[in-house]
């Protein structure tokens, strides 16, 4: 069963950027077939260099790498707004050495991002230590991740997203029997999907949205979906870019 939404394909020129892009709906944005065709002929990444062991090398012994390069043209000029969201690896409990990927997805009735597939996360604020402690206390607000049920790996470089936050992606490893609480204010379902599909660059499409002469964004999107509900996740924009700059760093 794929979900659909209320909001209009084509947003109204005359609203602020921001607005635009949150009244956005993005599978209503064709794919943009020359760069996704590049990209997916890259390589899935092998199952031992995706397991939990693999995982923990990866960080524990650096390699140099490049996030994903993208060409966009952002009609303002504010400075960044800090932010941090957990990219939390769950082990399944019968195969400790099988990974997927903790998401969310938003509740209708948010401001900014209503309905979309996110990562814990949200800004960092000033009693934070760091975008790490940011990055926990967000996840224990919307899903209820206790602190000590994370084991913190390391960081992704910073995101800079089109509405003008700069997100640092924290790593961690969850327990395999961890409880999660969502929050219902903020989170309407919180699901994972295996961390072998979303490595897989024959799911990673390619998009370019140009509404103004000044403003053109680009962004990923890996629509998964589930065999057991034949629901659709569709996994997009910032979310989507970060798992597509996790592939980079995980294949150098």
């Amino acid at each position: 069963m794929r979900k659909t939404d209320s909001r209009p394909s084509t947003p109204n020129p005359q609203q602020p950027a921001d607005q635009q892009v949150n009244a956005l709906d993005p599978r209503q944005i064709p794919i943009w077939h020359e760069a996704t065709s590049q990209v997916q002929q890259q390589q899935a990444l092998a199952l031992d260099r995706l397991s939990l062991s693999a995982v923990r090398q990866r960080f524990a012994n650096p390699l140099p790498w490049q996030p994903e390069q993208r060409s966009e043209l952002l009609p303002w000029q504010q400075p960044p707004r800090g932010a941090a969201v957990l990219l939390g690896l769950q082990p399944l409990q019968q195969s400790p050495d099988q990974l997927r990927v903790l998401l969310t997805q938003r509740t209708e009735h948010l401001k900014s991002h209503a309905g979309q597939i996110a990562f814990p996360g949200g800004k960092i604020d000033p009693d934070d230590a760091d975008a790490v402690a940011a990055a926990l206390r967000e996840a224990e607000e919307e899903v209820g991740l206790p602190v000590e049920g994370v084991q913190v790996l390391g960081k992704l470089p910073s995101y800079m997203t089109g509405t003008g936050y700069r997100v640092t992606p924290v790593v961690g490893i969850l327990s395999p029997d961890v409880s999660l609480q969502p929050n219902p204010n903020e989170v309407a379902d919180v699901f994972t999907v295996p961390l072998p599909f979303l490595m897989d660059p024959r799911h990673h499409r390619k998009h370019q949205w140009q509404p103004a002469p000044d403003h053109r964004r680009e962004w990923f999107s890996m629509p998964y979906q589930e065999a057991d509900t034949g629901i659709e996740r569709y996994i997009w924009g910032v979310t989507a870019g970060i798992l597509r700059d996790f592939y980079r760093f995980l294949a150098a």
